[in-house]
């Protein structure tokens, strides 16, 4: 049950967060420093989906669902943009890196623990196989055009586009994100709104009154302050993290991994609280849209980056790679069709994510 702003703690998170972030930008940390800020980024996650469940619950169904997913692809994309810049060539495969993490946190991750939690409430988890199916689709389309096809182009030596490739794939990529978002929130939101088990549409909570506009509006900018010290102080304590899997002997996409998933944090949580609501459906369009938003907004920002970025943009995917997104992408489609699922759907969702940690750490 929401209840707007009557905990203190959600407002003076994110303001200590920010405190912490200015204080510790650019320097580095010790072992004390590492724990508190570690300590900050995890109030400014927890902060972050309070805030977003106000917003949403004020401006409804499916609109809502787009507030955490967009928020954190956007400030996501400035963090990648960031970090290339002063990555140089080391870092011309972090955007595919990331984007790639982001898709099997999402798809895998969020989607079978959304499903877990939805069946072991109810036995079965129910959803709009419809919304659900349409989104899938895109996904594995944009993940298809951007992140699969330049390993097989010939225009360049290596896994990359073409100056031209990659402006087509920025725009593709742009104009079916917008118009799954027209879709969604226009032309069909009865597809993306929770069901019941008697497949009865539902769009809000029955028992919670939607907050005021102007708690609506502090929260709004409660969650862009929380969603920038989550990247902000996830890049400060991004060393500590690359010294310690160098330590263990990681590879450095690793390090890609264990930011995507503290910037998905909040999005994980919120899929969890609904799925425990009962509302799957919402936590099934939370995961499925920041899939989505991770690469048809990335995508575009990286390829107009490159206008000032030196060195190569690498995003085709490797063999293993493809092969855990073909297979995600098939076992998704098996998991939509019926429209609803059981505890085994959401295990196989989780043995892929398991097997993206584990492949990740030990390619």
């Amino acid at each position: 049950m929401i209840r707007v702003l009557t905990n203190r703690w959600t407002v003076l998170v994110p303001l200590l967060a920010a405190l912490a972030l200015a204080v510790t930008w650019g320097r580095s940390l010790s072992g004390v420093a590492v724990v508190v800020v570690a300590a900050a980024l995890i109030g400014a996650v927890l902060a972050a989906v309070y805030h977003a469940e106000v917003v949403a619950h004020r401006v409804g169904e499916p609109f809502g669902s787009l507030v955490l997913a967009v928020a954190v692809t956007v400030i996501e994309v400035a963090l990648i943009v960031t970090l290339m810049i002063s990555g140089g060539d080391k870092a011309a495969s972090l955007a595919r890196d990331t984007v790639f993490a982001a898709v099997m946190i999402t798809c895998n991750g969020i989607f079978g623990l959304s499903l877990l939690v939805g069946a072991l409430r109810r036995r079965v988890a129910v959803f709009n196989a419809e919304g659900t199916g349409a989104a899938l689709a895109t996904v594995a389309t944009l993940a298809t055009l951007s992140l699969v096809l330049p390993t097989f182009t010939t225009s360049q030596s290596g896994p990359e586009f073409s100056a031209g490739q990659l402006a087509f794939a920025a725009v593709a990529s742009l104009a079916l994100y917008g118009l799954f978002v027209m879709v969604q929130t226009v032309r069909h939101p009865d597809d993306f709104l929770p069901v019941e088990g008697d497949g009865v549409v539902t769009d809000d909570d029955e028992h919670d009154a939607p907050p005021t506009t102007r708690a609506a509006l502090i929260s709004l900018a409660l969650l862009f302050v929380a969603l920038v010290c989550v990247v902000g102080l996830a890049k400060v304590v991004s060393p500590s993290i690359e010294s310690a899997v160098a330590s263990a002997g990681l590879p450095p996409s690793a390090v890609g991994v264990v930011i995507a998933l503290l910037v998905l944090l909040p999005e994980t949580l919120a899929a969890v609280r609904a799925a425990r609501r009962d509302r799957v459906q919402i936590s099934l369009n939370l995961a499925l849209g920041s899939a989505m938003a991770s690469i048809g907004l990335t995508i575009p920002a990286i390829a107009v980056a490159t206008i000032w970025l030196e060195g190569p943009l690498v995003l085709g995917l490797g063999a293993t790679q493809m092969v855990l997104l073909a297979l995600t992408i098939v076992v998704g489609v098996l998991t939509v069709v019926p429209g609803r699922a059981t505890l085994l759907q959401g295990g196989v969702h989780l043995a892929l994510f398991s097997a993206f940690v584990f492949l990740a750490a030990s390619p």
